[in-house]
Formats: C-alpha cells, structure tokens, sequence
C-alpha cells in the first residue's frame, strides 16, 4: 500500500494508508466530519460504494463497511436504486437553506470564486 494520503475529489475525504486507523474508520469518520462542518449537506447525493472505492483505492468492502455504519448511526441513508444520501435532519426551513446553501458553494467553487468572495456576496444579500 502506498504511504501518501488520497482525496476523493470534490468530498474532500482523505484516507490514510499510514494511519493507525483502520480504512473504512478512517472514513466513516470523515464522513462525519464533513456532514457536521457542514461540506456536506443534508440530501447530499453520495458517490456509489464502488466509485468511492475507486477513488480513493480501497477495496469495495471498506467502503461498503463505512456506508453501513453511517447508515446505523443514522448519518446517511440509502434510497435503493436512487443513491446513498446524507440523512436529512431538524427544522425543515434549516434543510432548506443547507441544500441552499451547499447548491451555491458547489455554484462559486465551479465559477472559480474564493470563498470569502462568495461569503461577502451572500452576506450582502441577506443585507439586503
């Protein structure tokens, strides 16, 4: 295995191959970590297990065994042929403006905005 971390692109959740962690720990716990950061909001469509696997070059059953964690603990959940999503919890209202929120993150990050640009257009929108 080699020693340098990996990052599955666009998720920003890295494994460790050196780590003392176990793989599929090591991602259930960044997972975790994004969706409380808030990198990924609720109703957040996941990567397949297999395309997760891929990339980030572990074998499907880490992946899988990662998923079906988050699924117990409520983290995520999947809807069958639709996908694996990150669960939605709370006030409707505040999932609204999460989904909201993370559509025009993944909008400035395709369009090349810094974030603290698009931090100073949103905040002078709810000024307004």
């Amino acid at each position: 295995m080699s020693e340098h971390r990996t990052d599955a692109s666009g998720l920003g959740l890295s494994i460790d191959p050196a780590a003392a962690a176990a793989p599929y720990e090591q991602l259930r716990a960044a997972v975790v970590e994004a969706v409380q950061a808030g990198r990924l909001a609720p109703g957040s469509k996941l990567p397949t297990v297999r395309g997760l696997a891929d990339e980030l070059g572990l074998a499907v059953n880490t992946v899988a065994k990662a998923y079906k964690a988050l699924e117990a603990d409520g983290v995520i959940e999947g809807r069958g042929r639709n996908g694996t999503f990150v669960a939605e919890h709370g006030d409707p209202a505040e999932r609204a403006l999460q989904t909201a929120a993370a559509e025009y993150a993944a909008l400035a990050g395709r369009l090349g905005v810094e974030a603290s640009d698009a931090l100073a257009i949103a905040r002078t929108a709810l000024g307004a």
